[in-house]
C-alpha cells in the first residue's frame, strides 16, 4: 500500500505543476528587519514571464503593506538591453536609495533539469524477481503502452533579499531555493511560485504575519 501511494504521488509532481522550497538562509544580523520599499526584479530572458512575475509579487507585497515596484517600470530600457559594468550598477542602487528604495528582491533561474517518471501501474523498484518469467510478465507493458515514461522538467530558481542601504558583504538579508516542476502554464505557475517567496518571507519575519 505505501508502495502504491508513492507511485501516486510521483505520478502527480510529475504531472502539474508544483513549486517546492528546497533550502533557505536568513543573515542573523537583520532579525528585526522588515522592508519598507522594495524593488522586484526578475532576471530571465523570457519577457512575458519576468512582467508577469515582477507584477504579481508586487501585488501580493503590496496587500502585505510593502510598497513594492516591479523593475520593468523603474529600469530604463538600456540597462536591461545592454550588459551593465558593477560601476553603472552601482550607481542605479545609489539612485535607487535616494529614491526611497530600502531592499531589492531579485529571483533568477539557476538552472533546469530534465527528469523522467514512471506512469505505469506497477511500479516495483526494489523487487528483485528470481524467475524471469514473473518478471518480463510484470514490466513487458513498456513494449505496449506509449507514454509508459514521463518526461518533465524541474527548473531551480533563486530568490534573494538584500539591502540595498548597505553596500558591503553583509546585504544579504535572505535568500531560498525553489524547485518549479513540469511549469506548462506560466499564470498559474507564477502564482504559485509568488505564493511560495511571501510564504517563506512571513516564517522568516521579514513579512508581518499579521496579514495572514
Amino acid at each position: 500500500m505505501k508502495l502504491f501511494y508513492s507511485i501516486v504521488a510521483l505520478c502527480l509532481f510529475a504531472s502539474c505543476s508544483s513549486t517546492r522550497m528546497i533550502d533557505s538562509w536568513k543573515n542573523r544580523e537583520y532579525a528585526n528587519y522588515q522592508p519598507k520599499k522594495v524593488l522586484i526584479v526578475g532576471i530571465t530572458g523570457h519577457l512575458t514571464a519576468r512582467k508577469i512575475f515582477e507584477q504579481r509579487l508586487k501585488d501580493k507585497l503590496f496587500n502585505e503593506g510593502i510598497d513594492a515596484v516591479e523593475s520593468s517600470v523603474v529600469f530604463e530600457e538600456g540597462f536591461i538591453d545592454s550588459k551593465q559594468t558593477e560601476e553603472q550598477i552601482d550607481l542605479e542602487v545609489e539612485r535607487l536609495v535616494n529614491d526611497g528604495y530600502d531592499s531589492i528582491l531579485v529571483s533568477a533561474v539557476k538552472g533546469i533539469d530534465n527528469e523522467i517518471s514512471y506512469s505505469g501501474n506497477k511500479f516495483l523498484t526494489g523487487y528483485y524477481w528470481h524467475h524471469f518469467g514473473r518478471y518480463y510478465y510484470l514490466y513487458q507493458n513498456v513494449y505496449f503502452e506509449p507514454g509508459y515514461y514521463n518526461n518533465y522538467k524541474v527548473y531551480h530558481i533563486e530568490a534573494s533579499l538584500y539591502n540595498i542601504k548597505t553596500n558591503n558583504g553583509k546585504s544579504l538579508i535572505w535568500v531560498a531555493s525553489y524547485n518549479v516542476v513540469d511549469p506548462i502554464d506560466i499564470n498559474s505557475t507564477v502564482n504559485d511560485y509568488v505564493k511560495a517567496i511571501v510564504k517563506s518571507l512571513k516564517k522568516e519575519s521579514l513579512i508581518s504575519k499579521e496579514n495572514n
